[in-house]
């Protein structure tokens, strides 16, 4: 018989499993579960959002549409935009993608491949060290350090591990998982050394509507770069209108690389479907109200979790700074699936091991917080009960 897998491609075949899943798994049956493991709010899609794709369907808007993103959304993106950084952006460098991570996808096809490198950090969202492993490239994880002041991303650290084989440095701010986020002063010296070194850089920022402190938003590349600087910024409708399931998100970078981004829309997916670009243009236009209120539960989440955490000697977290994620660690756990095992087996609770965002995460749990106040309030209380256990 023949051996299929090993007729693959090496960086397919050996692509990650999701160290989420497997918790999931474990404990995907559990009647009184409680799946705060997930980077996922639990309210529906508003229905202002649904509603203009279902005139959209109705109206018959079912065909092959703009590789770039139809204008009326591209326009709302950047007036979208003109609002949230007061100042003016061109529709021209933005371009609708079939989710967030498919817009990491394209900005990783654009500047890495066999044999490059893409520095980031650890720990960090998965799926962009996968995208990068996957077209051949070689993902440097730089470790993250975590004390009584929180999590720290050194920038000289960072540069460090650059190379004659980097094209590009991936920042994720505010972080997921742990909710570090950059301030103008490390945006600007990041910005300085990628400039001086012709390094692009993919900047997540999908997170930087949900901060803790007195910002309205996190510090962004966009305070801070020029139109052609060599910057890849990824977002998504996800997050901020409740649309995970929806899979569209946004890419914006130089207008100059226009035809080569819509050339790589064409051959990944020949675009978005156009209702549901219709649905983004409502979200964008119609949804401030709502992205408040994800906020506000966001935050009132946020302080349900300190409290039954901070009862407890054995554990250890910094306050996330942005996104909606406590990660936290606890004594006598240093296997963070063994910890979170334990936890949904034991209480219901359901969370996501830190190991699977890298070793910097290994001994921390990630827990999200975007979710009812019901909810929250019972895995606190079972939280209370097991931790002095």
């Amino acid at each position: 018989m023949t051996d299929i897998l090993s007729k693959l491609r090496p960086q397919a075949r050996l692509a990650p499993e999701s160290g989420i899943v497997e918790v999931v798994n474990f404990a995907r049956e559990r009647e009184d579960l409680i799946p705060l493991w997930v980077g996922e709010g639990d309210l529906p899609t508003p229905s202002f959002i649904s509603e203009a794709a279902n005139r959209s369907l109705a109206a018959g808007e079912t065909f092959y549409t703009w590789q770039r993103g139809i204008p009326a959304l591209r326009q709302a993106l950047a007036d979208y935009h003109a609002r949230l950084y007061s100042r003016p952006f061109s529709p021209e460098r933005f371009f609708v993608t079939g989710s967030g991570m498919q817009a990491i996808q394209l900005a990783v096809q654009a500047v890495a491949g066999e044999g490059d490198e893409v520095v980031l950090p650890d720990p960090a969202w998965p799926n962009l060290a996968a995208a990068v492993e996957i077209m051949g490239a070689r993902a440097v994880c730089v470790p993250m350090t975590f004390s009584a002041n929180g999590w720290h991303l050194d920038p000289e650290r960072l540069f460090a591990a650059v190379t004659p084989r980097t094209k590009a440095i991936y920042v994720n701010s505010p972080s997921n998982p742990n909710g570090w986020m950059a301030d103008r002063a490390w945006l600007e010296f990041v910005l300085a050394e990628a400039r001086a070194r012709g390094l692009w850089i993919i900047a997540d920022e999908v997170y930087g509507r949900f901060t803790y402190g007195p910002e309205e938003r996190a510090p962004s590349f966009y305070d801070i770069a020029e139109e052609d600087d060599l910057i890849l910024q990824v977002n998504t409708f996800s997050k901020n209108w409740a649309m995970t399931g929806w899979r569209i998100g946004w890419l914006s970078a130089p207008p100059v690389m226009g035809q080569v981004i819509e050339n790589l829309i064409q051959y990944n997916t020949s675009g978005v479907a156009a209702f549901m670009q219709r649905a983004g243009i409502a979200a964008l236009e119609e949804g401030e109200a709502f992205v408040a209120e994800q906020i506000a539960r966001a935050r009132r989440g946020l302080a349900i979790m300190r409290r039954a955490l901070d009862e407890s000697p054995r554990v250890r977290y910094a306050p996330p700074q942005g996104a909606f994620y406590l990660f936290f660690s606890v004594e006598g756990f240093a296997d963070s699936r063994e910890l979170a095992k334990s936890l949904v087996s034991q209480t219901g609770v359901g969370l996501a091991p830190g190991s699977a965002f890298g070793t910097a995460g290994e001994g921390f749990v990630r827990l999200c917080f975007a979710r009812s106040e019901v909810d929250l309030a019972k895995a606190a209380e079972r939280l209370s009960v097991w931790l002095p256990r």
